[in-house]
C-alpha cells in the first residue's frame, strides 16, 4: 500500500481548517482561495479559477494526454447548526460542513501534492475542486464553462464518506450508483373570496388534495426494482392565516427519486399532466417551478473495475452494493456525460448520518481517498493507451 504525500496530521489540520471555515452553495469564495493558495506552489500545468462561479481546476500533465482522467471533490457545506463542540467547529451560525466535503477537498489538495512532485508519465490528470454541490448546481456549471467544454476528460471519478460502513470499506456498483432527485414544485391560481361567499371565488384546497392522493399509488420503494419510485409531499402553501379570506392561491411541493433519468423523466409527464387534468377541472391556473435538480449517477463497469483494483492494491475492504443509494449526488450530471464512477468510503458503522447536527468526516479516511485515487491513475495508466 502505498502511502500519500502528506502526513496524516498535516492533512488533518488542512481538513479541520475547512470544516471551521464552511461556505454554503454559490458562497465558497474563501474556500476557493484557500484552495488555490494551497495549489500554487505546486506548479500545476493549468490552473483556473472561477470555474462554474466559484469553482477550480488544475491540471498535472504527463507525458502523454491521453488518457485524461477527471477526479472531482466538491466544496460546499449546508445550513445546519453544528451541534459539535470541537475546537474545529464551525466559526459561522447556522453553517457546517455535515457533508464531509471538508475532507473530499482535503483528499484532492493531498492528491494535487502527490501529483506533483511524482511527475506523471502515461496520462493527465485534472482535479476539480466544485462548488454548488449540495442544491444540485454546481456540476451542471462546470459542464456549462467554456474552458471545461474544452477539457474531454476520458474517465471522471468521484467518493463519497458513507457513515453506516466501516471505517476504510470501499463501497460500489457498476450502474445507477445514486438516485436521479429533483423538487417539482406545482403553483395553483385560482380567485380569493370572503370566506362567507367562498363560491364567489376558486379556492385551490380540493386541487391539492386531488394532487397528493395521485401521486401516493406512484410510490414504489422497492430498491430492488427498476422502475424504483419515492415520491414525497414536503411542503404545502395555501392563504393566509386570514379567517375571512377563501384562498385563491396554493403550492404543492414534491421530491421525486427514481433510480434512471429514463423514469424520472416518465414520472415527470406523469405528474404534471394529473396536475393540469386536475387544475383544469377545478377552473385554476397551474405552473411548475423546480430546485434541487440531482441527475442519478451512472457507474460504467471499466471504470467500476479500476475501483475493485485499486481497492484489491490498497488491500481495502470491498461491498458491492445491491441497490443504489437513493440520496442525489451532483456528480452525476458528469457522469452522465463522461465514461467514469462514483464509489463510497466508509466512514465507521457508529459515524452520525450525513446532514446530522453531531457529524465530523473522520480523517482516518483522507489516506484512504488519497491511495484510492492514486491507484486508479496508475491502473488507468498501465493499461490503457489512447
Amino acid at each position: 500500500m502505498q502511502k500519500p504525500t502528506l502526513a496524516l496530521s498535516q492533512l488533518s489540520q488542512i481538513r479541520k481548517y475547512l470544516h471551521a471555515h464552511p461556505e454554503l452553495s454559490g458562497q465558497e469564495y474563501k474556500t476557493a482561495a484557500f484552495v488555490k493558495n494551497e495549489l500554487l506552489p505546486l506548479k500545476p500545468d493549468v490552473l483556473w479559477e472561477e470555474v462554474g462561479e466559484t469553482g477550480i481546476v488544475v491540471t498535472f500533465k504527463g507525458l502523454t494526454e491521453r488518457p485524461h482522467l477527471l477526479f472531482r471533490g466538491d466544496m460546499d457545506a449546508l445550513p445546519i447548526e453544528e451541534a459539535n463542540t470541537f475546537d474545529h467547529k464551525s466559526i459561522y451560525k447556522g453553517v457546517s460542513h455535515k457533508c464531509g466535503h471538508d475532507g473530499h477537498t482535503t483528499v484532492l489538495l493531498g492528491l494535487a501534492k502527490y501529483l506533483a512532485e511524482e511527475k506523471l508519465r502515461d496520462c493527465t490528470v485534472s482535479l476539480l475542486f466544485q462548488p454548488s454541490e449540495e442544491n444540485g448546481a454546481g456540476a451542471k456549471k462546470v459542464l456549462a464553462d467554456a474552458r471545461f467544454a474544452g477539457l474531454q476528460p476520458d474517465y471522471v471519478f468521484a467518493f463519497h464518506n458513507l457513515p453506516g460502513y466501516a471505517l476504510g470499506e470501499i463501497v460500489y456498483k457498476a450502474g445507477p450508483f445514486t438516485a436521479a432527485v429533483r423538487s417539482l414544485i406545482i403553483k395553483l391560481k385560482g380567485k380569493t373570496a370572503h370566506a362567507a361567499e367562498p363560491q364567489n371565488g376558486i379556492n385551490p384546497a380540493l386541487a391539492i388534495a386531488r394532487i397528493i392522493q395521485y401521486c401516493d399509488p406512484l410510490n414504489n420503494n422497492n430498491p430492488t426494482r427498476e422502475d424504483f419510485t419515492i415520491v414525497t409531499p414536503i411542503h404545502l402553501q395555501m392563504g393566509e392565516k386570514a379567517y375571512g379570506i377563501s384562498a385563491g392561491y396554493g403550492e404543492v411541493h414534491l421530491t421525486l427519486r427514481t433510480w434512471t433519468e429514463s423514469q424520472m423523466r416518465k414520472l415527470v409527464e406523469q405528474i404534471q399532466s394529473a396536475a393540469k387534468q386536475v387544475a383544469q377541472q377545478f377552473q385554476l391556473g397551474i405552473d411548475f417551478g423546480w430546485t434541487d435538480p440531482f441527475e442519478a449517477n451512472f457507474n460504467d463497469e471499466e471504470a467500476v473495475d479500476f475501483i475493485k483494483k485499486a481497492a484489491k492494491n490498497n488491500q481495502y475492504a470491498q461491498t458491492v452494493l445491491d441497490t443504489p443509494i437513493s440520496w442525489g449526488e451532483d456528480f452525476g450530471a458528469i457522469s452522465q456525460q463522461f465514461i467514469g464512477a462514483m464509489f463510497g468510503i466508509g466512514s465507521g458503522e457508529d459515524c452520525p448520518p450525513l446532514h446530522h447536527e453531531d457529524y465530523d468526516f473522520p480523517d482516518k479516511i483522507l489516506e484512504v481517498g488519497i491511495n484510492m485515487f492514486k491507484e486508479i491513475i496508475q491502473e488507468i495508466a498501465k493499461n490503457k493507451s489512447l
